[in-house]
């Protein structure tokens, strides 16, 4: 049975990319694998006054199971009002791989989906979107769009090295879409280790610095399609006081590099309207419930553990919506 997204509380993201745009600032697309994660994105969104995308790839969606998933961000809504938070909250697919999955995902009450076809052939990719933009246009279902590749890896997404996107593509991809949004490769990529210590310098501190995101491309874009909604995919920052605390405490995530916040804010100034955010919540996570299981190793009760590690994620996105995407107090 087809459930309509406005039925559970979401909204679209069309309002949220046009009040962006004027604005100034992007809007956060917190991924989310289980109810912790969920919560704190919530809550997290609900306290700094932030719109907010709660997304979901496929095998988020697998692994939480699709009827569950559907009662779960019913329930986030739910949630959010009865906490008394006003921010709009859409609901949205990540890296839909296929037509049906996008279909399947638009009636069992997402808001937004992408589709990627940015592996296949152009026209083939042409084709794809523009399918899932005729159904979604059915239900108000808003889609995004992708062209370039990003290197790395993110749940079943994988790419050996990025494609940058080609400016002279985008304004024939926007019009013979229909798309909404469009995701686009400027060097941001997914994963934590978004980047080779051999490409990066060292500053005075000695601390590694990634090179600069294409943002000659993200302008020539923005000339050709203005007033356009673009989106940056692999954008967490690999914040280094997690990836430490989860080496000091049995971890091994060595020379883990992400983009730097002062980029991002710049980007999020842009055409930019939402920023991708996932490896960033999984490192919170993983850095707190790590470092309890080496404090306190007689510990068991899953509550005492993944309630810190959630607090944790929820002070990190309101520091994220505040300083970076420029997204709080925008409700």
């Amino acid at each position: 049975m087809t459930v309509n997204y406005k039925d559970l509380g979401f909204v679209n993201t069309r309002e949220m990319f046009k009040k962006a745009f004027a604005d100034g600032y992007a809007v956060p697309a917190y991924n989310f694998n289980n109810m912790e994660q969920l919560q704190a994105i919530i809550n997290g969104c609900g306290k700094s006054n932030s719109p907010v995308i709660i997304q979901v790839s496929s095998g988020a969606r697998n692994y939480a199971d699709q009827t569950l998933l559907r009662y779960l961000a019913e329930g986030a809504v739910a949630m959010a009002r009865k906490a008394d938070y006003k921010n709009p909250i859409a609901l949205h697919l990540d890296h839909g791989d296929s037509y049906e999955l996008c279909v399947s995902c638009i009636e069992s009450g997402f808001s937004s989906v992408m589709i990627d076809g940015s592996h296949l052939p152009y026209d083939e990719n042409v084709a794809l979107t523009n399918k899932v933009v005729a159904y979604a246009k059915r239900y108000s279902v808003s889609v995004e769009g992708e062209l370039g590749i990003l290197a790395g890896i993110e749940d079943d997404v994988i790419a050996a090295k990025s494609i940058y996107t080609d400016p002279e593509q985008v304004e024939d991809f926007v019009n013979r879409t229909g798309v909404d949004s469009l995701a686009i490769s400027i060097g941001t990529s997914h994963g934590a280790y978004k980047f080779k210590p051999a490409q990066c310098t060292r500053n005075k501190q000695g601390v590694l610095v990634p090179p600069a995101l294409r943002f000659d491309i993200l302008d020539e874009i923005e000339r050709r399609i203005p007033g356009f909604a673009i989106v940056l995919h692999g954008s967490s920052s690999v914040l280094p006081e997690y990836v430490n605390t989860i080496n000091q405490n049995g971890g091994q995530l060595e020379a883990a590099i992400g983009i730097p916040a002062e980029q991002l804010r710049q980007a999020a100034k842009s055409a930019v309207c939402k920023i991708n955010i996932d490896s960033d919540g999984r490192l919170v996570m993983t850095a707190i419930i790590r470092k309890i299981f080496n404090e306190k190793p007689q510990e068991f009760d899953p509550r005492k553990y993944l309630g810190p590690a959630r607090d944790a994620l929820t002070k990190m996105i309101i520091e994220k919506n505040r300083l970076v995407l420029g997204s709080a107090d925008r409700c």
